[in-house]
């Protein structure tokens, strides 16, 4: 079957169902203009004086702060990305009540930019920072405009961006609301991701609902037991939906 019978055929699966959820990652922003970690061109490829998993672990940012910062100000900050005709589509499925949630392993913010309401963030976001001390909230601004460590102006703590670094375990909360949703859900959509990073990719387990639909450039390791499966760009596809 060729790419645009299966768009049709995702059109029908839409169409009939109204319990569907969303599981999404890089892939679904890089044409935002956000890069993949792991593809050819990604952070993962490119040099540096630490490898980036390296750099965005848990051990690094506690022993070498700064370095983390400058890294983390250069490569890990698309302010100035905008939705794309994935985010758009998924926030108009939601507010036509037949898209339930979204769960994405991306730290960008972009399906809330879209309107996405329900939107289950198993990485965290770069949106958001807090004080390690006092708790006290910061915009994305206060880090991208810092020069060194990004100190809190109430008691002078170090400011943490509120993303799940390489070591540290994801929210318990996020987590258990991810599981639900996928329980529930009728139709689950895989979007953009490899189903390379753990423990994000096992939520999939969870799923015994009708259909699964695999949306990804590249094959992964559900394809075999997807009722669909769509190598091609996720926004190309969204676009026709």
């Amino acid at each position: 079957m060729d790419t645009q019978n299966k768009i049709n055929e995702l059109k029908e699966i839409i169409e009939k169902y109204d319990n569907i959820v969303f599981f999404g990652g890089a892939g679904v922003s890089t044409e935002s203009g956000i890069p993949d970690f792991r593809s050819v061109d990604g952070l993962y490829h490119q040099k540096y004086d630490y490898p980036p998993e390296t750099i965005l672990s848990h051990s690094f940012y506690r022993r070498n702060t700064a370095e983390f910062y400058r890294f983390y100000r250069d490569k890990m900050l698309y302010l100035d990305a905008r939705p794309n005709a994935a985010h758009e589509k998924l926030a108009q499925l939601e507010a036509e009540g037949k898209l339930k949630a979204v769960i994405t392993q991306n730290i960008d913010g972009l399906h809330q930019a879209a309107g996405s309401k329900t939107v289950y963030e198993l990485h965290g976001s770069v949106l958001r920072n807090y004080c390690e001390d006092c708790g006290a909230f910061y915009p994305v601004d206060t880090i991208k405009d810092s020069t060194d460590v990004p100190r809190c102006t109430k008691c002078g703590g170090g400011i943490k961006p509120d993303v799940v670094l390489y070591e540290e375990g994801l929210d318990d909360r996020t987590i258990r609301d991810a599981i639900l949703a996928i329980q529930a859900a009728d139709v689950l959509i895989i979007g953009g991701t490899s189903l390379a990073v753990y423990p994000a990719a096992s939520l999939i387990d969870y799923f015994k609902g009708d259909k699964l639909v695999v949306i990804n450039m590249a094959p992964t390791p559900r394809d075999q037991y997807a009722d669909l499966v769509i190598q091609a760009p996720i926004g190309e596809v969204f676009r026709q939906l």
